[in-house]
Parts: structure tokens; sequence; C-alpha cells
């Protein structure tokens, strides 16, 4: 089959997500896989262009990958530290952003008015009017625009999916979401998160981070969030940095919070970098109904139904009688499930690539295989949660969340 190069600007790929999801376990698993079948019959084969600000990390990462040998789009290499010059470059036809928060708006803008099309990590922008500014840039450029939403893509969380499109849990009553692990300090044992997540003024914070992937877990999986109430702490007020100094902690590392939902939903999701694990995995969700319960977690998936319920009794004075772990039945798969990461790219490329061709005349099945919801103003309305919920602790108070137009 044809082959056909698209150029991907990268930028922020010498991080630890930027690296191991989207360029190693997502970009270059396409590669490695001979490339991304179109319908047309040809091959989107991705061409990567990484950028950062690191010269000896773009190219220590190029020779790792194979990508030093007169890689890119065009033959010139496939790294640099200018981003204006990546986004000239001819075959290039999308930027990608995993930069922090903080940086991420200029440089989509560049890309906008470059006509590139354009994927990014969240959260999109720093504030709503950001994000929302974007999101109309991007539509009056005519250019195709994505966020990362990958917890959508995980394993336990589609079979989560599959129930409720399914009916099981008859009327969803709750949500209890358990979200964490302990980050250490960086003293005696080396933090497993960068120190800019503990700086409010580079747009750290876990409401920031979190609240953007609970918005499109809640509004995609269960129902459209209609309210917030939100409690942030800063449990660990000093931690140590990259270079070994100490610095204060300026931003939240645990939130506690309730989410109104559609229907009289009530979800309860507690997020924090300061708890230690007493659970199967690290996020797991409980959704109770009125024909059945779940517990989700980023790959299993188990139920307990009705008619299967037991009926424990409270007594405090005797050993509880039952095993109620094993009381409980696993979603099988029902299908093979690759990286979350790697699927939405997928689903972005092809939205980009396949789009001009599937315009007018194309079949229902063709027009499903390319959309891709999860646009700019997917990830506005995670901005605007997580805006939302800082207020709330802010003022201390319920705060219900807008519809929010294109």
């Amino acid at each position: 089959m044809a082959r056909r190069p698209i150029g991907i600007v990268m930028n922020g790929v010498t991080g630890r997500m930027g690296y191991r999801q989207h360029l190693v376990r997502s970009i270059l698993a396409i590669r490695e896989e001979g490339g991304l079948p179109l319908a047309d019959g040809t091959v989107l084969w991705p061409e990567p262009v990484l950028v950062g600000r690191s010269e000896a990390k773009l190219r220590a990462l190029a020779e790792r990958h194979g990508l030093d040998g007169g890689g890119g789009p065009d033959g010139r290499g496939a790294w640099t530290t200018d981003i204006a010059e990546a986004l000239a470059r001819p075959g290039v036809e999308i930027y990608f952003d995993a930069q922090i928060t903080s940086a991420r708006r200029p440089a989509i803008e560049a890309a906008i008015a470059a006509g590139k099309h354009v994927y990014t990590e969240k959260p999109l922008a720093d504030d709503l009017d950001g994000a929302l500014a974007l999101a109309r840039l991007a539509d009056a450029a005519g250019v195709r625009h994505g966020v990362v939403q990958d917890k959508l893509f995980l394993p336990g969380i589609r079979k989560l999916k599959r129930l409720v499109d399914g009916g099981f849990f008859g009327r969803v009553l709750s949500v209890r979401g358990e979200f964490g692990y302990w980050v250490f300090e960086g003293d005696w044992q080396e933090a497993q998160r960068p120190s800019w997540n503990y700086r409010a003024d580079q747009g750290g914070g876990i409401i920031v981070d979190m609240f953007c992937h609970w918005r499109y877990v809640l509004d995609n999986v269960i129902a459209p969030v209609r309210s917030v109430q939100a409690l942030g702490a800063v449990h660990i007020p000093e931690r140590v940095d990259e270079d070994g100094k100490p610095y204060e902690a300026t931003a939240d590392d645990a939130a506690y919070a309730v989410f109104e939902l559609d229907g009289g939903i009530v979800a309860q999701i507690n997020s924090s970098w300061a708890t230690r694990v007493f659970r199967d995995e690290l996020v797991e969700f409980q959704v109770d109904g009125t024909e059945g319960s779940a517990v989700a977690g980023l790959r299993r998936c188990r139920v307990q139904h009705r008619a299967m319920t037991p009926k424990p009794v409270w007594n405090p004075d005797l050993p509880a009688e039952h095993d109620f772990r094993s009381q409980w039945q696993e979603v099988p798969d029902n299908e093979e499930f690759g990286n979350g990461f790697k699927v939405q790219w997928e689903l972005f490329l092809r939205h980009v690539a396949d789009h001009g061709a599937r315009t007018g005349g194309s079949s229902a099945q063709d027009q499903r295989e390319t959309e891709f919801p999860w646009d700019f103003y997917s990830g506005a309305r995670g901005v605007q949660l997580a805006e939302l919920g800082l207020r709330s602790w802010r003022e201390g108070r319920r705060i219900e969340v807008p519809e929010l137009g294109r």
C-alpha cells in the first residue's frame, strides 16, 4: 500500500508523559506496526519533529530511537529547539503540545497561525477564557483540534461505559472515586513528579490537573456535571526540587470534591498526592445503581447485580461473616484494548487525514470513524471545572456549572 508521510511537531517530549506515552508508546509504536491504515487504502506514516529547550536531550532522544539520520518530514533532521522553524517545515501538518501548562497557549496560537492541526495535552490553557479563545481561534482558522482525554480509552473505563450503555445499573444513584498515591517529598527519596506540579505560579496543583480528567470521565461515561463543591489542601508544605533545593509548595496536593450530575446523581472524588494506596489500582470508581453496582479501575471492572447482593447485618461485636470482595464478578474484556494514548492518537490522525477525503457522499460508518468529539471545547469544559473547583475551595461553597457555548 502507498505510504503517506505526515509531519508532527512534538513539543515537550523530553518530559515524562510526552516521552513515554506520546512519543514511544504512541507515535513510534504506530511506526513499528508499519503505519496507520486509512480508509482509502494508503498507510499514514508519522514523521515526528521533536521540539524542546535542550539540544542535548533532543539529540539523545533522536539517537536512541533512530530518528537522527536525516529524519523528519523533509529530511532536515528530527529535532530542533526552534519551534517557528519546525512549524515552517514542508510536510508538517500537526502540532502536538506536552509542555507545562503556562507555556502551552502561545505555542498553540503560533501553530494555528501556521495553519497546523493541533493535538494537545490537558489542561488546554491556564483559564477558561484562554481555553475558549484557543477553540474559537482554531475554528476560525479551519484547523482540526483535539485534547488528550486518555482515561476514556482505558480498559476499565471502557467496560464501565459498556455497563452504563447496556442499562446494567438501572437508575444510577452515585459515583465514588479514589485517585492518588504518595509522591515523595524529594529529600530522602526522589519525587515521582516534577516540582512545577507543586508551584501555583507555574500552573501546578491537583485540582488544575485532575478535575479536567474527572470532567470528561463523568460527562462521557455517567452524566453531565452540574455543580461542584471542592476542598483543596496543601498537605506537604515543603518539598525538594530536581536540583536538591527545598522549596515552598504553593499548589494543592489533595482535593476532596462532590459533583452533582444530571438526574440527581452524586459523585464524590478524592484526589491526592499525599495518600498511600490500599486498593487494587491507582484510580477506582464505584458506581451504585438501583439494579447493580460496579467498581472500575485502570484495567479491571467488577460488578454485583441486585439479585446477587448479599445481606450484611451491622454487628460490631462479631467478626465479619462476609468476604465482600469475593462476592463480585469480573467483567470480561470481550475485545482487545490498546494503549489508551495510542488509541486516541490513531483517532486524531484519521480525523486529520481522512476528513478531506470523506466530506460529502461518505457513509455513516465512514463518518463515525473520523469523528473526534474530544476537541478544544471538550478541553475547555475541563478547564472550566478546575476553575470552578478552585473558586469553590476559595469561597467555601457549592457552585453551579454553567452550560459552555461554542
